[in-house]
């Protein structure tokens, strides 16, 4: 056995732990309530589905090329884009497809962060997030969150504010949050745009989950602030609210200062998904802007159901997405442990370690996106019976 010497980039990438939890929920053959992975049970658009089906028999799909993504669909993610920020984007010159959005995030960051360079993001944060932050070299920095049982996630400000320093060059934000399902309304993104522009920051929007919204709330992006179309990046994906997780898709719209390096680092690393899947995915992101209402009001109806069977608990009340956590340490207990109770119940859930550092792995999270409103009753009392109250 070689004494290999482990690279330094890697000493603080953390597990995600939903590999293990999905496996033994896998191996359950359907007896586990699947609440641990984020999955949707929801097919995508069949006119999608029949697109991809021909596609795989069509030569021009079978391509490497474009390197940087196939002009259609570069074109219908510039006009989704556009139509959400109220800023003219153009996918000729200012949209690159990328092998799904979190390929399209790290793509981003080795674009525009420097080693050692400081990159503000919410507590909790998705691991998977904070672990491309470190790979291109940054190092996160968590503003929490303010956690109310009962009610929903705020952002803390003077928090947010106090995380800037001469080091910090980005900042990778979520609305609503995974997998906390924090939102920023219009106040919050004009004091984050103040704050990008005071301290020439670039804000890089994961806008994977941005039409997911509850309660009758409406997207609000970034770039339509002062002097924040010129310092936002935003990242799209296939996958949450097209429901095309295999397909592996994702976007980056971007200002055209920064193409050059954007494209120098995506054909550098992953070129382009698979060409199979990249017209099938324009089809859909243009079609969804008239399904997706039906789509986020059934996510709606399911976390209301979980809220219902966890009326009186420490939960954090999602304001979209997929996700609510629950607060397992006033049992006394970690998420990990939780989980552990929670497979005798017949529930698989995922704990937060390694998803942030004032609400990690005292917190839980449930998914509801992968399970209909019929398996989700009664769920309250399998998680009371694990947490013994």
């Amino acid at each position: 056995m070689t004494n290999r010497k482990r690279p330094q980039r890697l000493n603080e990438v953390a597990g995600i732990g939903v590999d293990r939890m999905g496996a033994l929920a896998d191996a359950s053959g359907g007896e586990l309530l699947r609440l641990e992975n984020l999955d949707v049970d929801i097919p995508p658009d069949p006119a999608a589905v029949e697109r991809t089906r021909r596609a795989v028999s069509e030569d021009g799909a079978n391509s490497y090329l474009p390197f940087i993504g196939q002009i259609g669909l570069r074109q219908a993610a510039a006009r989704h884009v556009s139509r959400s920020s109220g800023v003219d984007y153009a996918g000729e010159r200012q949209c690159i497809i990328s092998a799904g959005g979190l390929a399209g995030i790290l793509n981003v960051l080795l674009a525009t962060v420097d080693v050692g360079d400081e990159v503000i993001v919410t507590d909790p944060t998705y691991a998977g997030l904070l672990n491309r932050i470190r790979l291109a070299g940054g190092v996160p920095k968590l503003v929490p969150f303010v956690f109310t049982p009962g009610a929903e996630w705020r952002l803390d400000r003077e928090a947010m504010r106090a995380q800037i320093g001469p080091k910090t060059r980005a900042m990778l934000l979520m609305s609503p949050s995974m997998p906390s399902g924090g939102y920023f309304d219009r106040d919050d993104w004009a004091w984050i745009a103040g704050l990008c522009v005071a301290h020439d920051l670039t804000l890089i929007l994961d806008a994977a989950m941005e039409r997911l919204l509850f309660d009758g709330r409406s997207v609000v992006h970034p770039a339509s602030f002062p002097g924040m179309a010129e310092r936002t990046i935003t990242v799209g994906s296939s996958a949450k609210e097209l429901r095309m997780i295999g397909w592996r898709v994702g976007w980056i719209v971007a200002p055209e200062s920064y193409m050059p390096d954007l494209v120098a680092v995506s054909i550098a690393n992953c070129v382009v998904p698979v060409g199979i899947a990249q017209e099938a995915v324009a089809i859909a992101l243009d079609r969804s802007h008239t399904s997706l209402p039906d789509y986020a009001g059934e996510l709606e109806r399911r976390r209301d159901v979980l809220l219902r069977e966890l009326d009186g608990l420490p939960v954090g009340v999602p304001a979209g997405g997929w996700s609510l956590l629950l607060r397992v340490s006033d049992f006394g207990i970690d998420g990990a442990k939780m989980s552990d109770r929670l497979l005798a119940e017949k529930v698989a859930a995922t704990g937060m370690a390694g998803w942030g550092e004032r609400h990690g792995k005292e917190f839980i999270r449930f998914v509801f996106s992968n399970e209909p409103v019929e398996r989700l009753r009664g769920v309250g009392a399998k998680i009371r019976a694990a947490a013994r109250i």
